[in-house]
């Protein structure tokens, strides 16, 4: 990585560290205060993303005011050694219904991009304190320890397989193992990489929801599938497409057993 007026890889992912739990901290002002009789409580949502965004721009401005943050308004970048080579994608808030309800499975997603390619992705639960990040083909992190995949070859009846909230009215599953929904894809993603879940199943993404998790479950050793087995291409999505398609997170010596325990409705 070519060094810009005295930018390194460690001053940026030193940037990102600190940023992600300054906005950790931030976002704990909102944290289990949602109206317990609706299940989104949209105002307060609405209201901690606004200042969580605001108060990742204002630190963005002050350390690196030509970088681009992905959905402001900025023009195409084409490969350049210029500053606005650097793209951050910040995700706030996954695992809303959680957050708002008080439940601590939630966290913030940071990336950082160069000319489009994957530099450094972080996941920061700020109620739990875990933080999950990767430099992008390298290891992968919880705080300070290294994780991968689960290195279990066959699926038992100890295996554990996360969903989202829907699965059931989806899917028909002969699945052997454990079944639970946590309510957090980026979590989800996370416990994957560090072998805690064998899989997940994961549907109504965002380029932004998974563009951290990403990158640190394949430092991990696994990725994020179609659920046909085939690949899939999150920069497909970058210009704000929806992922209609439903995606499987696994190490790739499983990833094929699982889905032949899905059956599609």
């Amino acid at each position: 990585m070519v060094e810009l007026q005295g930018v390194s890889i460690e001053d940026l992912t030193g940037f990102a560290r600190d940023a992600i739990h300054r906005s950790g901290k931030e976002s704990l002002a909102f944290y289990g205060k949602g109206k317990s009789h609706v299940p989104f409580d949209e105002e307060l949502i609405t209201e901690a993303e606004l200042r969580l965004r605001k108060f990742f721009q204002d630190l963005m401005n002050a350390h690196f005011p030509d970088h681009a943050v992905l959905g402001n308004e900025q023009k195409k970048m084409n490969y350049t050694h210029d500053p606005n080579r650097y793209l951050w994608i910040y995700d706030p808030l996954d695992g809303v219904a959680n957050f708002q309800a008080g439940i601590p499975i939630w966290g913030t997603s940071l990336a950082l991009l160069e000319n489009f390619w994957p530099i450094f992705g972080a996941f920061y639960m700020p109620a739990t304190g875990d933080f999950f990040h990767a430099r992008a083909g390298q290891k992968a992190f919880r705080g300070e320890a290294e994780i991968s995949v689960s290195n279990q070859k066959n699926i038992t009846d100890e295996s554990l397989l996360l969903t989202y909230s829907r699965f059931h009215q989806n899917y028909h599953s002969t699945f052997p193992g454990k079944i639970r929904n946590l309510g957090c894809t980026a979590a989800h993603i996370c416990y994957v990489a560090m072998g805690r879940a064998e899989a997940a199943v994961i549907a109504n993404e965002s380029y932004q929801g998974l563009a951290a998790a990403l990158i640190i479950i394949e430092a991990a050793g696994g990725k994020i599938y179609k659920m046909d087995g085939s690949d899939f291409y999150l920069n497909e999505y970058m210009n704000g497409e929806k992922i209609d398609n439903h995606l499987l997170v696994a190490g790739p010596e499983i990833c094929l057993q699982i889905r032949d325990y899905l059956h599609e409705i």
